[in-house]
């Protein structure tokens, strides 16, 4: 029997599929396109924290923010549906892509609201949600990122301190992306009174160095 909270290897892992799902790519939201690559000077960075309901919704509000998008990343399944992903046996985990203009926002102060507004200490699990698809994970494209996102990750945990909640959070290079489905796309400004886990430590991240 599978241990949902035990990570699946690429032999045990669900086939998928070839084709990608289909999304919409207008942001329910702000209308932008969910799928568009960066422009020039901008970036993106995926972020896991538990469900990616409300994860999305914290990013989406902050000015900067070009756009956002949920779907699973870090994980072997080729184009995951949303139940196979819950089964375990993907290896992903929810993740929310953000794109973003750095000249308005800091990966800085994006990172703040990654450590901040959930608990990086939990392993494979956020909160009640139990599952590989709810560990914290950090997934960046260029070497420039990984070194702010590894530094952001060594300060976090001299402020959590060394009492045994040791930070879990994955951090590597991003592999591929794939989009969920297009009503798990900003779900909280379509069903504002929808779930959200999210719940941080109380320790606070400094916004600068």
């Amino acid at each position: 029997m599978l241990n949902k909270q035990t990570q699946v290897t690429a032999q045990q892992a669900l086939p998928g599929r070839d084709q990608p799902l289909k999304v919409e790519d207008i942001h329910f939201v702000n209308q932008s396109s969910i799928t568009a690559a960066p422009i020039k000077d901008c970036q993106e960075i995926l972020f896991a924290m538990g469900c990616f309901w409300g994860a999305e919704r914290l990013f989406w509000q902050r000015e900067g923010v070009i756009s956002t998008s949920v779907g699973y990343s870090g994980g072997f399944t080729p184009n995951p549906t949303y139940e196979e992903v819950c089964s375990g046996r993907t290896g992903h985990t929810e993740v929310v892509r953000v794109v973003f203009d750095p000249n308005i926002i800091s990966l800085r102060q994006l990172l703040k609201i990654f450590w901040e507004q959930h608990n990086p200490t939990q392993g494979m699990r956020q909160g009640n949600d139990m599952g590989t698809q709810y560990r914290s994970a950090i997934y960046v494209y260029s070497d420039q990122q990984l070194s702010h996102v590894i530094k952001s990750k060594n300060e976090y945990q001299e402020l959590l301190g060394n009492d045994g909640a040791n930070i879990t959070t994955e951090i590597s290079k991003a592999g591929e992306y794939y989009y969920a489905e297009t009503y798990h796309q900003q779900y909280l400004a379509k069903n504002p009174n929808g779930y959200c886990g999210l719940n941080g430590t109380g320790v606070c991240f400094p916004s600068s160095v």
